[in-house]
């Protein structure tokens, strides 16, 4: 059984070099590690409230977009409301327009229809007193070749002027 169980001077002399080393190692690695061990646990900490504050921020920005895109929404449906109610005053507007310039075109028209009317009769009637005095002329130099005729002529036109 000696194997099993070791003897005091082993024990001593492998405590020794075990006291050696853990003193080594509490001095120069473990505080170190320590250390290293709690600044990347408060560098998780401070990373980890990091991404809990990023993803609240997330939260805020995208309830805020939404906002946004409601109120943009809201206001595209107004411009576009506006533009209809624009569009159809230009039209109402220029079919108004339209007809006041139908009406004044076609009043126009029948302004000068009177106009030409009025002219064409005027001409008619100088043409045909122009006729007739063309042919009361011949028909008096016809009548008139005779000088008693003439002579008569004139004295009845004599007495017609005297009773007026």
């Amino acid at each position: 059984m000696g194997l099993v169980t070791p003897g005091l001077g082993l024990i001593i002399w492998m405590t020794l070099p075990f006291l050696i080393v853990l003193f080594i190692l509490g001095r120069y690695a473990w505080r170190p590690i320590m250390k290293s061990l709690k600044r990347r646990e408060a560098s998780i900490d401070e990373a980890l409230h990091a991404a809990e504050k990023a993803r609240e921020e997330m939260k805020n920005l995208k309830a805020g977009n939404e906002k946004l895109l409601k109120e943009a929404r809201r206001e595209r449906e107004s411009i576009l409301k506006e533009a209809r109610k624009s569009s159809e005053r230009i039209v109402e507007e220029a079919k108004v327009n339209a007809k006041q310039e139908a009406d004044k075109v076609l009043e126009e028209a029948k302004e000068q229809i009177h106009y030409e009317r009025m002219a064409a009769v005027t001409d008619l009637k100088n043409e045909i007193a122009k006729l007739s005095v063309e042919i009361a002329e011949k028909v008096l130099k016809k009548e008139l070749s005779d000088k008693n005729k003439h002579q008569e002529l004139i004295l009845e036109q004599l007495e017609k002027v005297k009773f007026n």
